[in-house]
């Protein structure tokens, strides 16, 4: 009896354990440890988050799962967040090029957004967005766009997380008649998805030049009783900042501090046209900063001085802006261009290195939308959002780094897989709950009809 017993027991002992899933892979960065490399280890996800990280050899005695990916030559990472976006733009890609920022806006795209935004646009438009997101590695993507519950639903469907930051403005537009019923609109909005996993609302005021003080001091008074994000253009070109000085007499950053704005939950977008005093008072308050290069640089808008702003512990993170002043929401690509930025900017070629880079484009960005507690890292217990990145390519040879390869040779074509709260949804280059086919043809037709060839 008692060699039965130990006999049981060691079976018992032995048996192994069941997750979801099981992902092996040649290099893991978990971001969190900072500056850590893990070579040939696993992943095992159940229920939606990571349960373990250990050797694969490890993994494939302790555990059995009812999916198991062997990612020989990928490099895995937390998914990628996108801190600011205007999905439903991906519409207007390439419409109006070459323009410096207000003309760009007055002339080209608010007259072309009062004639064509809808529902549907903004519906067709994101879905586009998104396939692209996930296609380049994107995980959680913060969106600014009129009628938000297109947006949110769009996201929803296709599984990917997102914070909708519903847009408000002082006059009337497509989606509301001010700046009061936005917010009535968004708060609404914000009921629909308040037991939602992976959707959260944001107040998004435009910008400063675009909603008075009366809708910015509602806005404070609703985030600190609420607990929700706040999310600004600001700073954005040295005229607005001028402008707002010859009419206001303060810089911007200081009418929204004087308003009660600024905190640990608030994003502050672009930054580019900053001083000193500027810099101090964001790491005053906690305030966070979405850079946004490559907009910035397509509109000549200015150089945010991110080694300055992260000098002074100022949480930065990285948004790509619209794909209409962008031409792509490729997180690598701008993660790269960050990356180089910096080191021309602060005339340093140490700012900004690549595994600080990657942290701005995970760790940063959750940190930026409150959700560091969820995702941004892969850590045990934390929403298994992730991405595979293949580095075994001729442009990747011959590998040194892993992270140095991940920041200045990849793009988002080299993303194979993603996974978002243990879902996949890429799966070697093919996308798990989206009809590409349909998502091109939807965003033909409204290049059609923009142009005038149809209705």
């Amino acid at each position: 009896m008692a060699n039965q017993n130990s006999s049981e027991a060691a079976q018992k002992t032995n048996k192994k354990q069941t997750v979801d899933t099981l992902i092996h892979a040649r290099w893991i960065i978990p971001v969190v440890p900072e500056q850590r490399v893990y070579e040939n280890c696993s992943l095992a996800i159940k229920d939606g988050a990571i349960s373990a990280i250990l050797p694969s050899d490890e993994a494939r005695a302790r555990f059995t799962a009812n999916e198991i990916h062997e990612l020989d030559n990928q490099l895995v990472i937390p998914g990628l967040i996108n801190t600011h976006n205007h999905a439903a733009m991906s519409l207007l890609r390439g419409f109006a090029d070459d323009q410096p920022l207000m003309t760009w806006l007055e002339k080209h795209i608010w007259p072309a957004e009062q004639k064509w935004v809808s529902p549907e646009f903004v519906s067709d438009g994101t879905r586009l967005s998104i396939a692209e997101m996930l296609r380049s590695g994107t995980t959680t993507f913060s969106d600014q766009y009129f009628f938000p519950e297109a947006t949110a639903a769009a996201a929803r469907e296709a599984g990917i997380r997102a914070q909708i930051a519903f847009p408000i403005i002082d006059f009337p537009n497509a989606w509301s008649r001010n700046g009061f019923d936005a917010i009535d609109k968004g708060l609404a909005l914000r009921d629909d998805y308040r037991s939602h996993s992976r959707i959260g609302l944001a107040f998004a005021p435009h910008a400063p030049y675009t909603v008075g003080d009366d809708t910015l001091q509602k806005i404070a008074v609703y985030a600190d009783e609420l607990g929700m994000p706040v999310q600004m253009h600001l700073h954005e070109t040295a005229g607005e900042v001028e402008k707002a000085v010859a009419d206001t007499g303060l810089r911007p950053i200081e009418r929204l501090h004087k308003l009660g704005l600024l905190s640990p939950q608030f994003l502050s977008v672009h930054m580019t046209a900053l001083n000193d005093a500027d810099i101090a008072l964001i790491s005053k308050t906690g305030a966070h900063v979405s850079h946004c290069p490559r907009s910035n640089l397509k509109l000549a808008s200015g150089f945010t001085p991110v080694a300055k702003l992260l000098d002074a512990d100022i949480n930065v993170s990285i948004g790509t802006d619209g794909p209409a002043s962008n031409n792509g929401i490729d997180m690598l690509m701008e993660t790269n261009t960050a990356a180089l930025l910096a080191k021309a900017v602060s005339g340093d070629a140490s700012a900004l290195p690549a595994h600080q880079a990657l942290a701005m484009a995970t760790i940063n960005g959750a940190r930026a939308l409150g959700i560091d507690d969820v995702t941004g890292s892969l850590e045990i217990g934390k929403a298994a959002d992730l991405c595979a990145i293949d580095l075994d390519a001729l442009e990747q040879q011959p590998l040194h780094d892993p992270t140095s390869q991940l920041i200045y040779t990849a793009n988002g074509h080299n993303v194979r897989n993603v996974w978002v709260a243990g879902k996949q949804l890429l799966k070697d280059r093919v996308l798990t709950t989206m009809n590409e086919a349909e998502v091109k043809q939807r965003a033909e037709i409204w290049r059609d009809r923009i142009a005038g060839l149809s209705k």
